[in-house]
């Protein structure tokens, strides 16, 4: 991925430099996709809202295919606080990508995200901060479901609905994570530089503080209420793609843990009975021999559970291997289980004494626990990386 950057320091790595952040500073990340309609207002009005004793400096995250990083350039030179812009050719993560990557970069003591297009007023950067630092909160969310907050700005009912359904689901999803987050659909929010760990940031579409809350965990949290206003120019970006990323971004977020994972490892498992059964009735009524359409119908479930589960459960794992590598690994471990589970019977039977019925059981749960051990350490792992030979003496550096 080939990036842009200028007027902006070296980059950092954020977590080895994170002790030299300067107290009370400010980074505010700007993640824009084809913004250029709102720049010039949007520097405006922060010029008009930011203290002259705010160290704040803007970092616009950039995406765009338009004129938008050389409007950012020509609009940062009437303004006093820096303002910078990192372009990426490579939108890797979307929206919530760019706040990482801008994440990745700041050195200061907190971070502040928030859109371009106006719909969250800049007048209440200097109020999320000052709140984070009178209560001591590593996070405070700008929330339209707080007391003085609204929606308002939301175009349509449709967007209204959709909005309080992903919260509602959201905040069913993750009660203990989001506990005191009224808006966890936000997309502004500051957060103390030392509560981030951008290595355990996967973000996938544009819900970063989902995954902010989520994966990091912060101990405190504060909320500040905000009218979400009109979008001041261009489009939404909100398109029914990224509603699909947001689901596959919350089934990903649910099942980061490994019980989780096992858990929605065997409701896919049980899912795929329904290709498997389709199948079997279609090549059986063509014709074909019950015996070898089993084993055909079997390939169907096989190849339906393989494309739930790498995008539900391993979405972030994928690229360890390639694709065919991975469903022929995947095919191979899911046919064995077959194979298993007759001598397991057979064991469960005749040496230890089991009935019929509760052996065929005993051997499914096996077969399943192992598997899914197997898919993960066989399929999904990382490859272990092999360090060159060396010759000579060894250097400690």
């Amino acid at each position: 991925m080939s990036e842009d950057l200028w007027s902006l320091p070296a980059p950092v790595d954020a977590e080895r430099d994170a002790p030299r952040v300067v107290a009370g500073s400010v980074t505010l990340i700007v993640p824009t996709f084809n913004e250029a309609g709102n720049i010039v207002e949007l520097l405006r009005r922060l010029g008009r809202a930011l203290p002259g004793d705010l160290p704040c400096a803007v970092l616009f995250v950039d995406d765009s295919t338009d004129d938008t990083p050389a409007v950012i350039e020509k609009a940062a030179a009437d303004h006093a606080f820096p303002v910078s812009v990192l372009h990426r050719e490579a939108p890797e993560g979307g929206l919530g990508g760019a706040v990482v990557a801008g994440i990745a970069r700041a050195d200061t003591d907190w971070i502040v995200v928030m859109d371009a297009d106006l719909q969250h007023p800049p007048h209440l950067v200097p109020e999320l901060v000052g709140e984070g630092e009178r209560t001591g909160a590593d996070l405070v969310v700008a929330s339209r479901y707080t007391s003085g907050g609204s929606r308002a700005g939301l175009a349509g009912s449709y967007r209204v609905a959709v909005s309080r359904g992903a919260t509602w689901l959201t905040r069913g999803l993750f009660p203990r994570a989001l506990r005191g987050i009224s808006d966890p659909m936000s997309g502004f929010f500051a957060m103390r530089r030392s509560a981030v760990t951008a290595q355990a940031l996967q973000p996938l579409g544009y819900k970063i503080l989902l995954e902010l809350a989520v994966r990091c965990r912060p101990a405190a949290v504060a909320e500040v209420p905000f009218v979400f206003q009109e979008r001041f120019a261009g489009e939404s970006k909100s398109t029914a793609r990224e509603g699909m990323r947001f689901l596959a971004h919350l089934a990903s977020l649910r099942s980061a843990a490994p019980v989780a994972r096992m858990i929605g490892f065997g409701l896919i498992g049980l899912t795929g009975f329904v290709p498997n059964l389709a199948a079997l009735w279609l090549l059986t009524g063509a014709g074909m021999h019950y015996l070898p359409a089993e084993i055909v119908a079997n390939q169907a479930g096989v190849l339906w559970n393989f494309v739930l589960i790498e995008v539900l459960l391993f979405r972030e794992r994928r690229r360890h291997r390639h694709w065919a590598d991975r469903v022929g690994r995947f095919a191979l471990l899911a046919n064995a289980d077959l194979l298993l589970r007759i001598p397991l019977i057979a064991v469960f039977v005749g040496r230890l004494g089991l009935g019929v019925l509760p052996a065929t059981a005993l051997a499914l749960v096996t077969t399943f626990v192992l598997r899914f051990a197997a898919t993960e350490a066989l399929v999904y792992l990382p490859r272990r990386r092999t360090s060159p030979p060396t010759s000579g003496r060894h250097t400690r550096s």
